[in-house]
């Protein structure tokens, strides 16, 4: 996404164009959210910028709005927190219509315990054994502001939101969650995982397609649009 995005501004610039993104995400998961700046020399109005780009972008990738803010404003650093949205399709038969969308599971879950168990995650703590092998995080440490499970039909959806994720951590969520929801383990077994930060006493890393960046949050001066956070 980066790159096409880089190669769709450069176009409207006439010029190079590096862009900083609020968050990395992993190939495979969706952003509806997404929040990017970038720095040049061209004058252009926020219109002109927003058409050009999806002019030269490709179906999968639309760019909702863009604005100039001032020169402090990071992509990155300025956030303050993010949230995200796991859909898995819990039934027998698979979905062809959203193979790429979510994560199959075929034996039955009970989010209902899998909400409870999320809630054990809430808070701050050290979150080593919900994070990637090569996640170059300074630390592990990350406060999780909002975090639950539902049911609806055969559809179970995590949604969350945090400070800030370490990598591949809310896969990682989702997959030691289902070892409750299938019933192969307990809530204590949550808690004991989340107290060892050992990654290898957790559940498998949900695959990347079940995932969507939701929004990123900002301070209101920055002047993000509120339905863009």
């Amino acid at each position: 996404m980066q790159q096409r995005l880089e190669e769709a501004l450069a176009k409207v610039a006439s010029e190079t164009v590096d862009v900083i993104c609020a968050g990395r995400t992993d190939t495979g998961v969706h952003a509806s959210g997404q929040v990017v700046h970038f720095d040049t020399d061209s004058v252009r109005d926020e219109r002109g910028w927003q058409l050009g780009a999806n002019s030269n972008l490709p179906d999968d990738i639309s760019v909702a709005w863009a604005q100039h803010v001032s020169d402090d404003f990071h992509a990155r650093f300025s956030a303050t927190g993010r949230s995200y949205r796991y859909r898995i399709l819990n039934r027998p038969q698979r979905s062809a219509l959203h193979r790429h969308r979510a994560w199959w599971v075929h034996q039955p879950l009970d989010a209902t315990l899998m909400h409870a168990a999320a809630l054990l995650l809430a808070g701050e703590h050290d979150f080593s054994a919900f994070r990637a092998a090569g996640c170059g995080a300074n630390t592990p440490r990350r406060m999780i502001t909002s975090i639950g499970v539902i049911r609806d039909g055969d559809w179970v959806t995590l949604e969350v939101s945090a400070n800030a994720f370490l990598q591949h951590m809310v896969r990682n969520i989702v997959g030691t969650l289902c070892r409750v929801g299938a019933g192969e383990e307990t809530l204590e077994w949550v808690a004991a995982v989340l107290d060892s930060r050992d990654r290898k006493r957790g559940g498998i890393a949900a695959p990347p397609h079940g995932l969507t960046l939701l929004g990123v949050d900002y301070p209101q001066a920055c002047g993000i649009p509120a339905g863009c956070r």
